[in-house]
């Protein structure tokens, strides 16, 4: 019985690792890949990597398993490719990682077997991070009582008619009786931190909790209304944080709703079914995991290793992240949001969360100038 059964379980090992391709060898030289303008990359090695021995690399491979299937069939968006390679590149990747037996080592290893570490600095100098969540509000499939807030579904002009009305205009009732609104929510400047998050869970009254994700924009730019804030003497330029604003608003009824106004940009929504958030890359995130990116910079995709401040300690975050987000204040090649997840404490700590930090990429060893061509 038992060696019959070895027997089983040794051929079925041999079947598995045939089907596990081998990891390139190490490439010779020191060269960097392909560098979009304002992108500077240098090559450093996993040893030197701060912190790098310390992580638990496998809770960073679910993240990467969930961009995979986006890889191997469209690999990385064209503007970025040849710093990230292609299709022939990402998919023995892919099959490599399906495979990754279960523990921080076997993990750490499949990273070094087929990546190769850069340095990432701006040329711009934009080296902040940040960090956002998932919001959880209440809300209503109707309106009434409190739930006097609308969340609309992308109107049918949006896309012939841009820019779009602004969030002032939207906000006096230019798209009221069309029937957009899909929630109803009870407080506006909850409504506002969604729009500014982009997704959100919604309790409804009967129990249920409805997911809602982003669904389209009326392409005005954004404006940061903490800044606005220190401009206008409010809050000091140190002091502005996602509570601290939300103090403020509090305290100064009569101008908030002028306030929230200096945002023009305008975010429409739709019911997600299933796992989320889903980011940019159209992939569900996973907290702590996924770092939302500027993609002009940086591939979806793609591991980082992200040198950055825990906002409540103060101690130092490093950690093995996959850029999966998008967000239209995230600018520039080392300027980075981490998603944090949901509830209470994912809000505080991203809304503490504003420093400066450092951005490694790991990029596939067989990307023709990464491997010294």
């Amino acid at each position: 019985m038992e060696r019959r059964a070895w027997s089983k379980a040794a051929a079925v090992a041999l079947l598995v690792a045939a089907c596990v391709p081998n990891p390139p060898p190490s490439p010779p030289g020191p060269v960097a890949p392909p560098q979009p303008a304002g992108l500077r990359l240098e090559t450093i090695t996993f040893g030197a990597l701060p912190g790098w021995r310390s992580d638990t690399h496998a809770d960073a491979i679910p993240a990467l398993r969930r961009s995979c299937p986006v890889l191997e069939t469209k690999g990385p968006a064209p503007a970025v490719a040849k710093l990230a390679g292609g299709l022939a590149d990402w998919r023995p990747i892919c099959a490599a990682v399906a495979q990754v037996a279960p523990g921080p080592d076997a993990a750490r290893r499949f990273f070094e077997d087929w990546f190769r570490p850069f340095a990432a600095t701006d040329t711009a100098r934009s080296d902040l991070i940040t960090g956002y969540y998932e919001p959880d509000l209440s809300g209503s499939r109707t309106r009434g009582g409190p739930y006097q807030v609308p969340l609309y579904a992308p109107p049918a002009d949006l896309a012939s008619r841009q820019p779009y009305f602004t969030r002032a205009e939207i906000n006096r009732g230019e798209l009221a009786g069309r029937n957009l609104e899909i929630l109803w929510l009870a407080d506006p400047v909850d409504a506002f931190f969604l729009h500014v998050q982009g997704s959100g869970r919604v309790a409804l009254p009967d129990g249920r909790t409805l997911r809602v994700g982003f669904a389209g924009a009326n392409n005005h730019a954004y404006v940061a209304i903490g800044r606005e804030l220190v401009r206008d003497g409010a809050i000091p330029e140190g002091e502005v944080t996602a509570p601290r604003i939300r103090e403020w608003l509090a305290a100064n009824p009569t101008r908030r709703a002028e306030m929230l106004a200096r945002n023009p940009r305008y975010i429409f929504f739709r019911i997600v079914e299933g796992d989320g958030p889903v980011g940019a890359q159209g992939v569900a995130l996973t907290p702590g995991r996924s770092l939302a990116v500027d993609p002009t910079h940086l591939p979806l995709g793609i591991p980082i290793w992200l040198d950055a401040v825990d906002p409540l300690t103060r101690l130092a975050m490093r950690r093995l992240v996959v850029a999966q987000d998008t967000g239209n204040a995230i600018r520039g090649a080392v300027r980075a949001d981490l998603f944090l997840g949901a509830g209470q404490d994912a809000e505080t700590r991203a809304g503490a969360m504003r420093d400066r930090g450092r951005l490694y990429l790991l990029i596939p060893k067989t990307v023709p100038a990464a491997a010294g061509s």
